[in-house]
């Protein structure tokens, strides 16, 4: 059951070779686990599984991170707000999570963010939201290690401008500062799959599991389709860990069964600004009539969010509305002075949480952030619910209950000291940066952001600039990102589209004015350079970025999610833009993204 992994034979790349052998690995022979979902849960119980030493598959309908996991408030925190709902357990388990994210799983990626909760009332409000805050600094020093980050403070009103001199001094009558965690939510994943391919785990995006194979009533594996190539073909496993998350309805059904509950999709929308349009040296969190709101600094920019309303329409690209852009400024509005309007939106994005249904019709808001685990049919684990910064609870929950099903002892999970692929020796790493920027004749700016965003990796983008200075230059329209990260993605991380590059190894197209329209070319040449594409290919991977942003754009112009699910339709699915010759039919979607 165990395999043994050749420490000589690790690769740090998740690359075509590495995908096309990981693909024949799990044609060719059965695995212990194999895990459907290429989100945050399911990359993680891939991780874990392996390093107990098993024998591991993990497969990807679309691109690592392409649902949920790429659209969150990218935001490692205990979530103040379920205190109140007196889920203190929830909360606890969030905040141990955070400091071990922070200071010993990926320092590269997790950072502090500083955060102001203003106060429009005074001395009753103070004192309850006080309480509040210590009580989650409390929790955050419960667990085998300190949190991390500061504990919070109290401001006065004068205390409060001084710092955020862009609020409006007659909505607010001081505040208080708490501090939690930030992390770019795509690429974490994107490593996280990729440290589970380096400790042995077999790792392929854009495969989809299309049924199940069943011994009577055990499941025993899957039905696979390799979307790049065409193949089809049976993945054998001891034990198959459903972690789809919002397709959980769907990935169920094709066992025949309906589960013991069901994960309804709550649409989360965001907007991003530019950084200049108020002044603020931490964000801020809002109160509203549903939920809470956040303003999350965010490199040069800032990020808005988030709405939380039912969503029963395509699951694979949840559309923004005009009702939802104007419903996230109108409540930034209420504390600024200057106020945004819909020209300060450089970028939006839409993400679905699958939540675990109360079967009562409640307001999503109100669903449990809690996970759940289970054995629904013999051979076959569903994990779904929970929240972004518990993955790795939830990932050692799930393969927890998978080893119980098998002969054998299986060793404990070990993940709580398993650092991602470039964390090790990162805090050095950043003490030298300016010795590395005077090396290669780079701005000590370009350092600190290829630091913070690959680590010790960093080597391994200076090594391709070092054979190819030209891969130094800034992208058109998107200047943070260099041409050595487009190649990157695709030679190390598993990016197979233009898409995979734009949306999620980089962030160029929420950041972008142009939603990365003009660095789309530039970036599909350097792909093309290292996937081996034709004139063809490239033209068509342009087109259909382009026919992506021009869809999104649309929809957020309509009032209500019906219409903008109908416009971000037209664009077309990627599939296949090589293998599968009706891969750009409009509106094609696969079924469930296993």
């Amino acid at each position: 059951m165990a395999e043994t992994t050749n420490n000589v034979s690790r690769s740090r790349k998740l690359g075509p070779e590495e995908r096309a052998a990981a693909i024949a690995s799990m044609r060719d022979r059965e695995v212990d686990v194999l895990v459907i979902g290429g989100g945050i849960v399911g990359a993680g119980a891939a991780l874990d599984a392996v390093t107990r030493g098993l024998r591991v598959g993990l497969i990807e309908a679309r691109d690592f991170a392409s649902g949920t996991s790429s659209r969150s408030s990218k935001l490692i925190h205990g979530g103040i707000r379920y205190l109140e709902q007196l889920n203190f357990g929830l909360v606890r388990e969030a905040l141990l999570e955070r400091g071990l994210l922070l200071q010993r799983l990926a320092p590269h990626l997790v950072k502090p963010v500083k955060f102001l909760y203003p106060l429009t009332t005074p001395v009753v409000e103070r004192a309850y939201i006080g309480a509040g805050m210590a009580m989650y600094d409390a929790f955050s020093y419960t667990g085998f290690m300190r949190p991390g980050v500061p504990m919070h403070r109290h401001l006065s009103k004068k205390q409060m401008l001084k710092q955020i001199p862009s609020l409006d001094p007659n909505a607010l009558v001081g505040g208080l500062t708490y501090y939690d965690g930030q992390v770019d939510d795509a690429r974490y994943v994107a490593e996280l799959a990729r440290t589970a391919s380096f400790y042995g785990a077999h790792v392929a995006s854009r495969v989809r599991a299309e049924g199940f194979l069943k011994v009577g009533e055990r499941v025993v594996g899957v039905q696979a389709h390799d979307y790049e190539t065409g193949e089809q073909f049976e993945i054998r496993a001891k034990q198959v860990v459903n972690a789809t998350g919002v397709w959980t309805g769907e990935t169920q059904a094709m066992v025949g069964e309906r589960g013991e509950f069901k994960v309804r999709a709550s649409k989360g929308v965001h907007l991003v600004v530019p950084r200049d349009r108020f002044h603020s040296e931490m964000g801020l969190l809002l109160r509203t009539e549903k939920s809470v709101l956040f303003v999350i600094p965010w490199g040069r920019h800032w990020i808005l969010g988030t709405t939380d309303t039912d969503w029963n329409l395509d699951l694979a690209h949840p559309a923004a509305t005009a009702a939802d852009i104007d419903y996230i400024l109108d409540h930034v509005n209420s504390v600024l002075a200057t106020k945004l309007t819909r020209a300060d939106v450089e970028g939006v994005y839409a993400g679905l949480r699958p939540l675990l249904a109360a079967g009562d019709g409640s307001s999503t808001a109100n669903l449990s952030r809690e996970h759940h685990v289970s054995h629904t049919v013999p051979g076959l684990v569903l994990v779904a619910g929970g929240k972004w910064t518990t993955y790795r609870v939830m990932a050692k929950d799930a393969i927890d209950e998978a080893v119980s099903a098998m002969d054998g002892k299986v060793p404990q999970s070990c993940t709580e000291q398993i650092p991602l692929l470039g964390a090790t020796g990162y805090r050095a790493a950043w003490n030298k940066r300016s010795k590395i920027a005077r090396a290669f004749g780079l701005h000590k700016h370009r350092v600190e952001h290829l630091l913070n965003r690959y680590g010790v990796l960093t080597d391994e983008l200076l090594d391709m600039i070092r054979n190819d200075e030209t891969l130094a230059e800034p992208l058109p329209g998107a200047d943070d990102y260099i041409g050595a990260e487009v190649r990157y993605a695709c030679t190390h991380e598993g990016a197979l589209h233009l898409d995979d590059v734009l949306a999620r190894r980089t962030r160029i197209s929420i950041e972008a004015w142009d939603r990365g329209v003009a660095a789309a070319p530039v970036a599909a040449r350097i792909m093309a350079d290292a996937l081996g594409w034709d004139d063809a290919r490239v033209e068509k991977e342009i087109n259909t970025y382009n026919k992506r942003v021009a869809a999104e754009l649309q929809s957020q112009e309509l009032p209500d999610d019906e219409s903008a699910d109908r416009a971000r339709l037209e664009a077309p699915e990627i599939v296949s833009l090589n293998a599968l010759p009706t891969a750009d039919t409009v509106g094609t979607r696969p079924e469930p993204a296993a």
